[in-house]
């Protein structure tokens, strides 16, 4: 794709990579269950309502890897109408690719473009984790961003991408391609967060680095992260929008300090909801707390609904105390 002019990043904020939301229900198989389409719109509605900055769709959390290209498309749509008559038009929507071939990924851009997608999130491919360089590694994206009809941002994975490696210095020669925007590192190494954030020859006004996890949104903001690409930001907006706007404060009052620890601790509490249970417990606490959706609402080979180790009891203690804080923003 010839450009003159490079691509903007999304606004810096936070988002949700939303669950797909499927019907289990009123399905006829339980290996096919059909799409949620009023869940699905609702929900976003929902999160943009409450201060979330955009919607991630078809990422890990939305179960990409278990939608059909037009079923990609039929979400996409369904939210971007959805949004737009509720009067979000314009509103940020970032569409998933989990595809490790370049002209597939690439399908997918264009799909989503057509669909209403802004920006695309694209998985790093790991299916040759041990033998991918990282020459290789920017070169496959440098692919894909050069004919992407939407700008591309990296998506590191290492848990969904066979633990394939990903340096800051290649994400730094990435940021220069005018078609790729930005980043999203879901993994737990704090140091790789700050040298991508950080990296002195990143263009940081452009290439924008979100984190996936919530947990890491304060010490990741402290170096120049922009934000948070978050799951359980999905049941919990504005305490997450909250944090967001306590940590990008240049001069906080003791009191903003103050809450702002406390929202980063009960944020990081609950999240281990989600390390331990991925889109699973992310599903279960959205139907449960918000009314979206279904407990077992997932496609197999997940499992339906929390299971061993005292299920979703396990985690009422955490999950009410950012509940607390849900209510007392709400309100």
């Amino acid at each position: 794709m010839a450009q003159s002019t490079p691509s903007q990043p999304p606004p810096a904020g936070m988002y949700v990579p939303a669950p797909t939301f499927f019907a289990s229900k009123t399905s006829l198989s339980p290996t096919s269950l059909p799409l949620d389409l009023d869940t699905q719109v609702a929900h976003s509605i929902y999160l943009a309502r409450a201060g979330i900055r955009g919607i991630v769709l078809l990422g890990s959390t939305g179960e990409a890897i278990h939608l059909r290209t037009a079923e990609r498309a039929e979400v996409l749509v369904a939210v971007r109408k959805g949004l737009d008559e509720a009067g979000f038009k314009d509103y940020p929507l970032i569409a998933g690719t989990a595809s490790q071939n370049i002209d597939e990924t690439v399908e997918q851009l264009e799909v989503a473009k057509q669909s209403g997608a802004g920006w695309g999130l694209v998985l790093a491919p790991g299916y040759f984790a041990g033998g991918v360089s990282q020459d290789a590694m920017a070169a496959w994206f440098t692919a894909v961003a050069d004919r992407s009809p939407i700008p591309v941002m990296i998506y590191h994975y290492p848990a969904v991408s066979n633990n394939v490696k990903f340096l800051p210095s290649t994400q730094a020669k990435l940021s220069t391609h005018p078609n790729i925007v930005g980043c999203k590192l879901s993994h737990g190494d704090v140091s790789v967060h700050c040298q991508v954030s950080s990296h002195p020859d990143i263009d940081h006004s452009r290439f924008l680095t979100f984190t996936g996890l919530g947990q890491q949104l304060l010490p990741m903001m402290s170096v120049g992260g922009a934000g948070a690409i978050d799951g359980s930001a999905g049941v919990f907006p504005r305490t997450h929008v909250r944090l967001w706007e306590l940590c990008r404060l240049p001069r906080p009052s003791d009191e903003e300090i103050a809450e702002r620890r406390q929202l980063q601790y009960k944020v990081s509490c609950m999240e281990e909801l989600v390390n331990s249970h991925g889109t699973v417990g992310i599903k279960e606490a959205a139907s449960r707390l918000r009314g979206f959706g279904e407990v077992d609402g997932g496609r197999l080979p997940l499992a339906r609904g929390l299971a061993g180790e005292g299920g979703w009891e396990r985690w009422e203690g955490v999950i009410s105390a950012v509940e607390e804080e849900e209510k007392r923003l709400e309100g």
